[in-house]
């Protein structure tokens, strides 16, 4: 867990920590509830909801309960535009995901950090909380991360697995870096890398590396298998052709 900055506001943390408890929530909450759930006094949830609907992102309801606001979709929507992708990308990983009915992910280098840039579900993929648009992922353990340390030196690979850190998701996951280094040995343009339960038990990925010069991007599709069936690589590879500069 990294540490608490000396500096820390509070109030913004609590804000936030509201927004993530609405936004997690299958229903309205209450102002009470909404304190409940984030530990804080019902006056200092009060406020805090109150500037929070203020500024959009959160809109009460007739019988006086939350959930969020439009401010959220355009802040998401700003983040999609920053990752600066053409419009195709998407129209691509719609196809994959139609084509397998799995779904298809896009990740990428952003500010030094793999993060998912796209996705595009499919109904037989599990959803998985962590790997969501603008989420970073865990390198070591997902196909993306995989496809994606592959295109570096080995020096930085190293620099980067050290700050992340090699958690054990499962007992599946590798967390000996000689180890890692082996299974990146294979990855290339061309040739699918597979994952079976390293993140989620019961989760298997394929994913490919689009080759861009000075941006390498991974493509995945997961399945809810402890194998990824044979149409559902071949595609996921031609995805990658697809997205892959003439």
């Amino acid at each position: 867990m990294r540490d608490q900055p000396s500096d820390l506001i509070q109030s913004v943390s609590r804000a936030m920590r509201i927004l993530e408890e609405v936004g997690s929530s299958p229903a309205p909450l209450t102002v009470k509830a909404i304190a409940r759930r984030c530990g804080l006094k019902v006056s200092t949830a009060y406020h805090l909801v109150r500037t929070l609907s203020y500024e959009g992102y959160l809109v009460r309801d007739r019988e006086g309960r939350y959930v969020l606001g439009s401010s959220v979709a355009r802040r998401f929507h700003d983040l999609q535009a920053s990752f600066d992708q053409p419009p195709e990308v998407h129209d691509v990983l719609a196809h994959l995901a139609a084509t397998t009915r799995r779904t298809a992910y896009l990740g990428r280098f952003v500010s030094g950090r793999i993060l998912i840039t796209d996705l595009v579900e499919g109904p037989e993929s599990p959803y998985l909380e962590d790997l969501e648009v603008g989420l970073n992922v865990a390198a070591h353990a997902t196909v993306i991360g995989k496809v994606l340390l592959a295109s570096l030196p080995r020096a930085r690979r190293t620099a980067y697995l050290a700050e992340q850190g090699m958690r054990r998701f499962t007992s599946r996951t590798v967390v000996d870096t000689d180890a890692l280094e082996v299974e990146l040995a294979g990855v290339g343009a061309g040739r699918a890398v597979l994952e079976h339960g390293q993140f989620r038990d019961g989760v298997s990925c394929v994913g490919a590396l689009v080759s861009r010069t000075g941006d390498p991007w991974a493509v995945v599709a997961s399945t809810r298998a402890d194998d990824v069936p044979a149409e559902v690589t071949w595609h996921t590879l031609r995805a990658a052709e697809d997205l892959t500069p003439v």
